[in-house]
């Protein structure tokens, strides 16, 4: 299949591509636009080629892959990842009458890009509790190569089954702490046997969403917020316990210090219902360095 789709600009792909090479698994080419990507759809694994071949203005993305999937189930699941359908030259006009106003000039038209898979996003976040993002991908890519599947390049987290079964000795052997092995493995367990449903809480409002995920063991405030984020591809986040955000705040409003949780979420009240992408530049801007 090869398929072309335009999308309202601006469209900044090449920052978005920026972002993504962070993971050294994602097969990415920054200076051709270019993005392959592991998907499920209707649980079979499509291995699609991403490629931006408009401008920043009037972006167009043709699409191709091999992987025999519907198409419309398929175009779906892109929009969703890629917020072709959100208008981000809107969310730039609402945000110069705010004090993010120079962030969001620096950053126009940058597209909050969601994770690929549902449950690998799930897992992900759990990975990455209370570490430094090098060596969270370490150990998140670690879990994708000795559980998961390779196709063309690119990998698929592991079944819920799978990692169900695991031992917790399993992943201590690729260096993860016991309890973070345990939280893994108990929530897959979870999705497994029906008491965890994923896709069902697309119908959930946020707050609904993270009760549900706070119960479960392992599962704090931080790592629902950000299941909400790349995961559902929610527009109005904002991680207060996120040390990035925090260091985003200190260097954008040039302060001594990190500010207090308070004190961000009085500033974030101002940025609604755009928060996610107030987080997303702020990040953008410790990387920019």
């Amino acid at each position: 299949m090869r398929e072309q789709i335009k999308v309202q600009g601006p469209y900044n792909f090449k920052q978005a591509l920026k972002r993504l090479t962070v993971d050294p698994l994602a097969l990415t080419n920054v200076e051709e636009q270019t993005l392959r990507i592991p998907l499920l759809i209707d649980e079979k694994q499509a291995v699609v080629d991403v490629t931006q071949t408009g401008s920043f203005e009037e972006p167009v993305f043709e699409i191709v892959t091999d992987s025999k999937v519907d198409q419309d189930k398929l175009f779906k699941r892109l929009n969703e990842i890629f917020h072709w359908d959100i208008p981000l030259e809107t969310i730039y006009q609402y945000f110069q009458d705010t004090e993010l106003d120079q962030l969001f000039s620096q950053f126009r038209g940058t597209p909050f890009v969601c994770d690929f898979q549902l449950y690998g996003c799930l897992m992900k976040t759990i990975i990455h509790q209370q570490l430094n993002m090098s060596f969270a991908f370490v150990l998140s890519n670690r879990f994708k190569q000795n559980f998961g599947t390779e196709i063309d390049g690119v990998w698929f987290y592991p079944s819920p089954d799978k990692v169900s079964r695991l031992d917790p000795e399993d992943l201590i052997a690729l260096q993860f702490s016991r309890r973070k092995a345990e939280y893994v493995i108990d929530t897959s367990r979870l999705i497994t046997d029906g008491l965890l449903d994923l896709d069902s809480l697309k119908s959930l409002d946020d707050e609904e969403v993270i009760s549900r995920l706070i119960a479960i063991r392992g599962i704090g405030r931080w790592t629902a917020e950000n299941f909400l984020m790349f995961g559902l591809g929610r527009l109005d986040l904002f991680p207060v316990a996120d040390i990035g955000i925090q260091n985003g705040m200190k260097k954008y409003y040039k302060l001594d210090k990190k500010p207090s949780k308070e004190v961000m979420i009085d500033k974030s009240e101002a940025w609604k219902p755009y928060r996610t992408y107030a987080s997303l530049y702020l990040w953008e801007s410790l990387e920019s360095d």
